[in-house]
């Protein structure tokens, strides 16, 4: 009996150490199934969709649009290889919540100005992987 007691103690901590893989866990929430340059490839045809939406006109409120630019920017942020990659997604994340203020006060020529610049800083990305 003591020896079930110790192993039942022994699994418990063992799996309070977290020492079960994690990555089965983030394949299935989908985090580690996407390449990094999938995702930079991904985000950059988003932001290529907002711009399109802009110029031709289509019927999108700014509140659409603004969930549009957040959704790139959501994808981009889980492009996080190192740390070189990380400082420089946080200067394209800058961009984008300028992007989403500027949509959401209706200046789209400015947000037009802001996703340019956080696409050239993602497109950028690639040489750094």
């Amino acid at each position: 009996m003591k020896i079930l007691i110790s192993a039942v103690i022994a699994f418990t901590l063992a799996a309070t150490l977290g020492s079960f893989s994690t990555t089965a866990v983030g394949a299935v929430e989908g985090s580690k199934t996407n390449e990094p340059s999938d995702l930079i490839t991904t985000v950059v045809e988003k932001i290529d969709g907002v711009v399109a939406a802009i110029h031709h006109g289509f019927k999108l409120d700014a509140h659409q649009l603004a969930e549009q630019i957040k959704n790139a920017e959501d994808l981009a942020q889980k492009i996080n290889v190192n740390d070189k990659v990380a400082r420089e997604n946080s200067k394209a994340t800058k961009f984008f919540n300028a992007a989403i203020r500027s949509t959401k006060a209706g200046d789209f020529q400015a947000t037009e100005d802001h996703l340019a610049k956080a696409k050239e800083i993602i497109q950028g990305l690639r040489k750094l992987l």
